[in-house]
């Protein structure tokens, strides 16, 4: 299955950490460098786990937490106490990612705030008014705006899987049966639909096989994509929920069933 998620929103391994400075509470200028490392690693292993087409950028920033935590570990041997002095003056081994993420998050912000200049000059027209009462149809469709990000599904996948792991029985014997993005993308909104149109994300999963559980979450991305679901986030650390936000999922599905 070699399915392919690119989120224009995510673009490498700066803003994957960034994210994860945010969401642990981290001061960026004194940085876990043993807390970071280990989340961030999880978060690759996910990726690996969905078969995502991760770019090889992400693996080489891992190898670089890795060495900046390998270097703060290092111990201080009876040999080099005369040289301590300079040991405690030496450079930070954190110094030059924190410099790499503040300037990343210098730009990203500088990038944020050209788009919203962009969205506000885009409602400015010089064209005469014009009544439109008739062409504007009765009901217009309610776009949420979020700040769940991929990342944020990546975490509930990491739980949801690690609990599906302790509920396994120890032998168990599943019949292989393929299912398709596509197919299971349907199979998401009728759920969705006998809800109510409001599910957790837990109870969008109730399968056991490992199978099954990628496809969904690779339905639920792609149904997130086509914003025909929102998926929002009271608090942080809280259970998602995935809300219908149309029931039709919309054409171009045929290059899905290319894809797996």
């Amino acid at each position: 299955m070699g399915y392919e998620v690119k989120l224009e929103a995510f673009t490498g391994p700066l803003d994957l950490l960034l994210h994860l400075i945010h969401r642990l509470e981290i001061d960026i200028y004194d940085i876990p460098m043993a807390e970071l490392t280990k989340q961030y690693i999880e978060h690759i292993h996910t990726m690996q786990e969905l078969e995502l087409n991760e770019a090889s950028e992400y693996l080489v920033m891992a190898a670089t937490l890795l060495a900046i935590k390998s270097r703060m570990l290092l111990p201080i041997h009876e040999g080099e106490l005369e040289d301590i002095d300079f040991v405690e003056e030496g450079p930070d081994p954190r110094e030059e990612l924190v410099n790499r993420l503040i300037e990343y998050k210098k730009y990203k912000e500088a990038a944020g705030k050209l788009q919203e200049l962009e969205e506000e000059r885009a409602q400015v027209y010089t064209k005469a008014p014009t009544d439109l009462s008739d062409l504007v149809p009765a009901e217009q469709p309610v776009v949420f705006e979020t700040e769940v990000n991929v990342y944020d599904m990546l975490s509930a996948f990491q739980k949801l899987m690690r609990r599906k792991q302790l509920k396994k029985p120890l032998a168990t014997r599943v019949a292989r049966q393929e299912i398709s993005i596509k197919d299971q993308m349907f199979a998401v909104v009728d759920q969705l639909k006998r809800s109510g149109g409001r599910m957790t994300f837990t109870d969008l999963f109730p399968y056991e096989d490992k199978q099954t559980l990628i496809v969904t979450f690779l339905s639920l991305l792609e149904l997130m994509k086509r914003q025909v679901v929102f998926v929002d986030q009271q608090h942080n650390f809280e259970e998602l929920t995935v809300l219908l936000q149309k029931e039709e999922i919309g054409d171009g599905l045929e290059e899905l069933d290319e894809q797996n």
